[in-house]
Protein backbone atom coordinates (compact mmCIF):
# COMPACT_ATOMS: atom_id res chain seq x y z
CA UNK A 1 0.00 0.00 0.00
CA UNK A 2 1.04 3.64 -0.30
CA UNK A 3 2.48 5.67 2.58
CA UNK A 4 -0.77 7.55 3.29
CA UNK A 5 -2.81 4.35 3.49
CA UNK A 6 -0.32 2.82 5.93
CA UNK A 7 -0.53 5.95 8.11
CA UNK A 8 -4.35 5.75 8.04
CA UNK A 9 -4.12 2.10 9.05
CA UNK A 10 -2.09 3.16 12.07
CA UNK A 11 -4.63 5.80 13.06
CA UNK A 12 -7.50 3.36 12.56
CA UNK A 13 -5.70 0.82 14.76
CA UNK A 14 -5.21 3.52 17.40
CA UNK A 15 -8.91 4.32 17.18
CA UNK A 16 -9.90 0.67 17.64
CA UNK A 17 -8.36 0.52 21.14
CA UNK A 18 -10.56 1.37 24.14
CA UNK A 19 -8.67 4.31 25.70
CA UNK A 20 -11.24 5.24 28.35
CA UNK A 21 -8.97 4.07 31.18
CA UNK A 22 -5.62 5.06 29.69
CA UNK A 23 -3.46 7.88 30.97
CA UNK A 24 -2.22 10.66 28.71
CA UNK A 25 1.23 9.02 28.58
CA UNK A 26 -0.27 5.66 27.69
CA UNK A 27 -2.28 7.24 24.86
CA UNK A 28 0.85 8.91 23.50
CA UNK A 29 2.75 5.62 23.59
CA UNK A 30 -0.14 3.86 21.89
CA UNK A 31 -0.27 6.47 19.13
CA UNK A 32 3.47 6.16 18.61
CA UNK A 33 3.52 2.38 18.21
CA UNK A 34 0.42 2.22 15.99
CA UNK A 35 1.47 4.94 13.54
CA UNK A 36 5.22 4.24 13.56
CA UNK A 37 4.57 0.49 13.42
CA UNK A 38 2.38 1.03 10.38
CA UNK A 39 5.20 2.82 8.57
CA UNK A 40 8.48 1.36 9.83
CA UNK A 41 8.87 -1.51 7.30
CA UNK A 42 9.18 1.13 4.56
CA UNK A 43 12.38 2.40 6.16
CA UNK A 44 14.07 0.39 3.42
CA UNK A 45 13.52 3.30 1.00
CA UNK A 46 16.77 4.80 2.33
CA UNK A 47 18.65 1.99 0.56
CA UNK A 48 18.22 3.82 -2.75
CA UNK A 49 20.68 6.43 -1.47
CA UNK A 50 23.59 3.99 -1.69
CA UNK A 51 22.27 1.63 -4.37
CA UNK A 52 25.04 1.45 -6.95
CA UNK A 53 24.33 -2.15 -7.97
CA UNK A 54 20.80 -1.62 -9.27
CA UNK A 55 19.29 -3.80 -6.53
CA UNK A 56 16.77 -1.34 -5.04
CA UNK A 57 13.84 -3.13 -6.70
CA UNK A 58 14.66 -6.20 -4.58
CA UNK A 59 15.68 -4.28 -1.45
CA UNK A 60 12.44 -2.30 -1.25
CA UNK A 61 9.75 -4.40 0.42
CA UNK A 62 12.40 -6.99 1.07
CA UNK A 63 13.84 -8.04 4.43
CA UNK A 64 12.22 -5.14 6.32
CA UNK A 65 8.81 -6.55 5.29
CA UNK A 66 9.63 -10.08 6.43
CA UNK A 67 7.18 -11.68 8.82
CA UNK A 68 10.19 -12.90 10.79
CA UNK A 69 11.25 -9.33 11.55
CA UNK A 70 7.95 -8.34 13.17
CA UNK A 71 9.11 -9.11 16.76
CA UNK A 72 12.26 -7.03 16.17
CA UNK A 73 10.28 -3.99 15.00
CA UNK A 74 7.82 -4.38 17.87
CA UNK A 75 10.66 -4.54 20.39
CA UNK A 76 12.32 -1.49 18.83
CA UNK A 77 9.08 0.51 18.96
CA UNK A 78 8.38 -0.51 22.55
CA UNK A 79 11.90 0.51 23.53
CA UNK A 80 11.20 3.86 21.87
CA UNK A 81 8.09 4.43 23.96
CA UNK A 82 10.02 3.60 27.12
CA UNK A 83 12.79 6.04 26.15
CA UNK A 84 10.68 8.97 24.92
CA UNK A 85 7.32 8.55 26.65
CA UNK A 86 8.32 6.57 29.75
CA UNK A 87 5.70 3.98 28.97
CA UNK A 88 6.09 0.35 27.93
CA UNK A 89 4.65 -3.11 28.46
CA UNK A 90 3.57 -6.30 26.73
CA UNK A 91 0.30 -4.77 25.53
CA UNK A 92 2.21 -2.06 23.67
CA UNK A 93 4.53 -4.71 22.26
CA UNK A 94 1.55 -6.71 21.01
CA UNK A 95 -0.14 -3.70 19.40
CA UNK A 96 3.16 -2.65 17.79
CA UNK A 97 3.56 -6.17 16.36
CA UNK A 98 -0.02 -6.04 15.05
CA UNK A 99 0.64 -2.68 13.34
CA UNK A 100 3.74 -4.05 11.58
CA UNK A 101 1.92 -7.26 10.63
CA UNK A 102 -0.90 -5.24 9.05
CA UNK A 103 1.67 -3.30 7.00
CA UNK A 104 3.53 -6.40 5.81
CA UNK A 105 0.43 -8.44 5.08
CA UNK A 106 -1.57 -5.71 3.34
CA UNK A 107 1.35 -5.24 0.93
CA UNK A 108 0.98 -8.86 -0.16
CA UNK A 109 -2.33 -8.09 -1.83
CA UNK A 110 -1.16 -5.53 -4.41
CA UNK A 111 0.91 -6.16 -7.51
CA UNK A 112 4.18 -4.91 -6.01
CA UNK A 113 4.35 -7.77 -3.51
CA UNK A 114 6.81 -8.28 -0.64
CA UNK A 115 9.65 -10.52 0.47
CA UNK A 116 7.35 -11.90 3.17
CA UNK A 117 9.55 -14.88 4.02
CA UNK A 118 13.01 -13.34 3.63
CA UNK A 119 15.76 -14.28 4.32
CA UNK A 120 14.61 -17.88 3.83
CA UNK A 121 13.01 -17.10 0.46
CA UNK A 122 13.77 -14.25 -1.93
CA UNK A 123 10.49 -14.78 -3.82
CA UNK A 124 8.23 -11.74 -4.12
CA UNK A 125 4.81 -12.85 -2.91
CA UNK A 126 1.97 -10.97 -4.58
CA UNK A 127 -1.74 -11.65 -4.99
CA UNK A 128 -2.56 -8.58 -7.07
CA UNK A 129 -6.12 -8.37 -5.72
CA UNK A 130 -5.97 -4.92 -4.08
CA UNK A 131 -4.62 -1.75 -5.78
CA UNK A 132 -1.71 0.03 -4.11
CA UNK A 133 -4.07 2.96 -3.39
CA UNK A 134 -7.49 1.59 -2.45
CA UNK A 135 -10.38 4.09 -2.48
CA UNK A 136 -12.49 1.55 -0.58
CA UNK A 137 -10.05 1.52 2.35
CA UNK A 138 -9.98 5.32 2.42
CA UNK A 139 -13.78 5.61 2.30
CA UNK A 140 -14.27 3.04 5.07
CA UNK A 141 -11.78 4.77 7.37
CA UNK A 142 -13.21 8.21 6.55
CA UNK A 143 -16.71 6.94 7.29
CA UNK A 144 -15.54 5.54 10.63
CA UNK A 145 -13.85 8.81 11.55
CA UNK A 146 -16.94 10.88 10.69
CA UNK A 147 -19.23 8.53 12.62
CA UNK A 148 -16.94 8.51 15.66
CA UNK A 149 -16.95 12.34 15.72
CA UNK A 150 -20.67 12.66 15.16
CA UNK A 151 -22.31 14.40 18.15
CA UNK A 152 -24.59 12.10 20.09
CA UNK A 153 -23.43 8.90 18.40
CA UNK A 154 -24.49 5.81 20.36
CA UNK A 155 -21.43 3.73 19.57
CA UNK A 156 -18.10 3.97 21.36
CA UNK A 157 -15.31 5.11 18.98
CA UNK A 158 -13.27 1.96 19.45
CA UNK A 159 -16.26 -0.18 18.45
CA UNK A 160 -16.78 1.91 15.34
CA UNK A 161 -13.16 1.44 14.26
CA UNK A 162 -13.30 -2.27 14.98
CA UNK A 163 -16.28 -2.46 12.63
CA UNK A 164 -14.22 -0.54 10.05
CA UNK A 165 -11.50 -3.19 10.32
CA UNK A 166 -14.05 -5.96 9.85
CA UNK A 167 -15.33 -4.25 6.70
CA UNK A 168 -11.77 -3.82 5.41
CA UNK A 169 -11.12 -7.53 5.98
CA UNK A 170 -14.40 -8.41 4.25
CA UNK A 171 -13.46 -6.27 1.24
CA UNK A 172 -10.08 -8.02 0.99
CA UNK A 173 -11.76 -11.45 1.13
CA UNK A 174 -14.33 -10.57 -1.55
CA UNK A 175 -11.72 -8.99 -3.83
CA UNK A 176 -9.33 -11.89 -3.39
CA UNK A 177 -12.03 -14.47 -4.07
CA UNK A 178 -12.88 -12.75 -7.35
CA UNK A 179 -9.22 -12.43 -8.27
CA UNK A 180 -8.64 -16.10 -7.51
CA UNK A 181 -11.48 -17.11 -9.84
CA UNK A 182 -10.04 -15.02 -12.67
CA UNK A 183 -6.54 -16.34 -12.02
CA UNK A 184 -7.73 -19.96 -12.13
CA UNK A 185 -9.61 -19.38 -15.38
CA UNK A 186 -6.57 -17.74 -16.97
CA UNK A 187 -4.24 -20.51 -15.77
CA UNK A 188 -6.06 -22.91 -18.09
CA UNK A 189 -5.29 -20.68 -21.08
CA UNK A 190 -1.75 -19.43 -20.48
CA UNK A 191 1.59 -20.81 -19.33
CA UNK A 192 2.12 -17.91 -16.91
CA UNK A 193 -0.43 -15.63 -15.29
CA UNK A 194 -0.30 -12.47 -13.18
CA UNK A 195 -3.04 -10.30 -11.74
CA UNK A 196 -3.36 -6.57 -11.15
CA UNK A 197 -6.36 -5.01 -9.40
CA UNK A 198 -7.79 -1.79 -10.79
CA UNK A 199 -8.98 1.14 -8.68
CA UNK A 200 -12.62 0.24 -9.30
CA UNK A 201 -13.62 -2.59 -6.93
CA UNK A 202 -14.12 -5.90 -8.71
CA UNK A 203 -12.16 -4.84 -11.79
CA UNK A 204 -8.93 -6.66 -12.62
CA UNK A 205 -6.33 -6.79 -15.36
CA UNK A 206 -5.26 -10.35 -16.11
CA UNK A 207 -1.86 -10.75 -17.74
CA UNK A 208 -1.23 -14.07 -19.46
CA UNK A 209 1.92 -15.23 -21.20
CA UNK A 210 2.44 -18.19 -23.53
CA UNK A 211 5.74 -18.40 -25.34
CA UNK A 212 6.49 -14.95 -26.68
CA UNK A 213 2.91 -13.69 -26.64
CA UNK A 214 1.54 -11.67 -23.71
CA UNK A 215 -2.16 -10.86 -23.53
CA UNK A 216 -3.77 -8.28 -21.26
CA UNK A 217 -7.49 -8.54 -20.54
CA UNK A 218 -9.58 -6.33 -18.29
CA UNK A 219 -12.93 -6.80 -16.58
CA UNK A 220 -14.76 -8.42 -13.69
CA UNK A 221 -16.00 -11.89 -12.80
CA UNK A 222 -19.60 -10.95 -13.58
CA UNK A 223 -18.94 -9.06 -16.84
CA UNK A 224 -16.16 -11.17 -18.32
CA UNK A 225 -12.69 -10.14 -19.50
CA UNK A 226 -12.10 -8.09 -22.64
CA UNK A 227 -8.72 -7.94 -24.43
CA UNK A 228 -6.97 -4.60 -24.05
CA UNK A 229 -3.50 -5.32 -25.44
CA UNK A 230 -1.34 -7.97 -27.07
CA UNK A 231 2.39 -7.72 -26.57
CA UNK A 232 5.24 -9.54 -28.30
CA UNK A 233 8.14 -10.71 -26.16
CA UNK A 234 11.40 -11.53 -27.98
CA UNK A 235 12.22 -14.63 -25.98
CA UNK A 236 15.10 -15.55 -28.26
CA UNK A 237 17.02 -12.34 -27.42
CA UNK A 238 20.33 -12.65 -25.60
CA UNK A 239 20.03 -10.54 -22.44
CA UNK A 240 23.62 -10.85 -21.22
CA UNK A 241 24.61 -7.50 -22.71
CA UNK A 242 21.55 -5.82 -21.20
CA UNK A 243 22.17 -7.21 -17.73
CA UNK A 244 25.86 -6.32 -17.87
CA UNK A 245 25.26 -2.69 -18.86
CA UNK A 246 22.08 -2.13 -16.89
CA UNK A 247 22.00 -4.12 -13.62
CA UNK A 248 18.50 -2.74 -12.86
CA UNK A 249 17.23 -4.79 -15.82
CA UNK A 250 18.55 -7.99 -14.24
CA UNK A 251 16.92 -7.04 -10.95
CA UNK A 252 13.60 -6.34 -12.67
CA UNK A 253 13.70 -9.71 -14.44
CA UNK A 254 14.34 -11.40 -11.07
CA UNK A 255 11.67 -9.39 -9.24
CA UNK A 256 8.74 -9.63 -11.68
CA UNK A 257 6.68 -12.82 -12.19
CA UNK A 258 7.64 -12.53 -15.86
CA UNK A 259 8.77 -9.78 -18.22
CA UNK A 260 8.28 -8.70 -21.81
CA UNK A 261 11.54 -8.59 -23.76
CA UNK A 262 12.01 -5.74 -26.23
CA UNK A 263 14.62 -6.18 -28.99
CA UNK A 264 14.00 -3.72 -31.77
CA UNK A 265 16.24 -1.35 -33.66
CA UNK A 266 19.05 -0.37 -31.35
CA UNK A 267 17.10 -0.92 -28.15
CA UNK A 268 17.21 -3.98 -25.91
CA UNK A 269 15.16 -4.05 -22.73
CA UNK A 270 12.64 -5.71 -20.42
CA UNK A 271 9.50 -4.44 -18.74
CA UNK A 272 6.84 -5.66 -16.32
CA UNK A 273 3.51 -6.01 -18.18
CA UNK A 274 1.49 -5.70 -14.94
CA UNK A 275 2.19 -1.97 -15.04
CA UNK A 276 1.48 -1.53 -18.74
CA UNK A 277 -0.62 1.60 -19.32
CA UNK A 278 -1.14 3.74 -22.41
CA UNK A 279 1.33 1.82 -24.52
CA UNK A 280 4.16 1.54 -22.00
CA UNK A 281 5.16 0.22 -18.59
CA UNK A 282 6.74 2.51 -16.02
CA UNK A 283 8.88 -0.44 -14.89
CA UNK A 284 11.04 -0.60 -18.01
CA UNK A 285 14.81 -1.02 -18.14
CA UNK A 286 16.78 -0.94 -21.40
CA UNK A 287 19.99 -0.04 -23.16
CA UNK A 288 20.74 1.48 -26.53
CA UNK A 289 23.05 -0.69 -28.58
CA UNK A 290 25.96 0.99 -30.26
CA UNK A 291 25.89 0.91 -34.04
CA UNK A 292 28.18 -1.67 -35.61
CA UNK A 293 30.76 0.34 -37.63
CA UNK A 294 32.61 -2.63 -39.04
Amino acid sequence: MDTVTHALFGLALYGSVDKSKLSVKAKRALLLVTVAGSEIPDIDVVSQWWDTAGRYQMWHRGITHSVFLIPFWALLLTAGTRLFVREAGWKLFGIAALAVWIHDTSDLFNAWGTGYFEPFSSARLTFGTIPIVSPVFWLLMLGGWLLARRPGTRWAPHRIYRTVWLLIALHIVVQSAQGYMLYEQASRQYEQVALSADFIPGQFTVIGKTGGEVTLTKGATWSGQKPVAKLASREEANLEELFAENPRAATLAEWAPFVVIVDEGGRLGVYDPRFYRNGQSFLFESIERKADTR
